[in-house]
Formats: structure tokens, C-alpha cells, sequence
């Protein structure tokens, strides 16, 4: 089965929205009540559970249209967006030329599984 390009986008999609509830979750940790009030208030939380729900239905849909083996280690670009995004959202977080590397390592990586995987 030949991967379609809408499937490669859709996991690329829902990896930038799992990133983002990653952003979101580690928001709620940082406002975090141990109470049931404090849990159910806290956006953060809901957003980010929210978001990985939506991510999980939208990995279904995309598994339909190729090869697992092709579009499950593109989840890798998850490690790519929080990488991005986080210095923007948390000003104690940077990237260093040695994160710069990884980043450039795992584009390169999943770029060979989708190149090897053309027949």
C-alpha cells in the first residue's frame, strides 16, 4: 500500500497538536491545586486532554491512508515542535546547538523512513 500525502500531513497536523498539549499540560503543572476544584479549573489540563483526544482520533483516520511503518515514526516531529515551542511559551527553556543537532537528526530521520519506503 502506497502512503497518501494526505495521511503524511495528518500525522504532521496532530503531532503539532499533541505538542501543543504537551505545552498546555506542563502550563497546568506549573498552576496545579491538588483539589477537585483546582483540577476542574484548571484550562490548562482540560485543553491539553482535549487536544490529545482530538490528536488520537485524527492518528486513526491517517493510519487508513498508508503504511504504519511510514507514518508512525513521523510522531518523532512531535519531539521537534515542543523543542520550537517551548522557548516562546517558557522563557527558562532554550535551545542549544546540541538540541539544534537532535532537531536536525530526527527531521533527517523521518525524511529517510518516507524516502525508503518508496518502492
Amino acid at each position: 500500500m502506497k502512503t497518501k500525502p494526505w495521511a503524511i500531513a495528518l500525522v504532521i497536523f496532530f503531532t503539532f497538536l499533541t505538542s501543543v498539549a504537551q505545552i498546555l499540560y506542563k502550563m497546568a503543572a506549573l498552576r496545579l491545586e491538588f483539589s477537585f476544584i483546582g483540577l476542574i479549573t484548571n484550562w490548562p489540563l482540560i485543553l491539553g486532554g482535549v487536544l490529545y483526544l482530538v490528536s488520537a482520533a485524527l492518528m486513526v483516520i491517517s493510519f487508513k491512508g498508508g503504511e504504519l511503518s511510514v507514518l508512525y515514526p513521523l510522531i518523532a516531529l512531535s519531539y521537534v515542535w515542543v523543542s520550537l515551542i517551548s522557548p516562546k511559551v517558557f522563557p527558562t527553556d532554550s535551545i542549544s546547538k546540541l538540541k539544534w543537532a537532535g532537531i536536525a537528526i530526527i527531521i533527517i530521520g523521518v525524511s529517510l523512513i518516507g524516502v525508503g519506503s518508496q518502492k
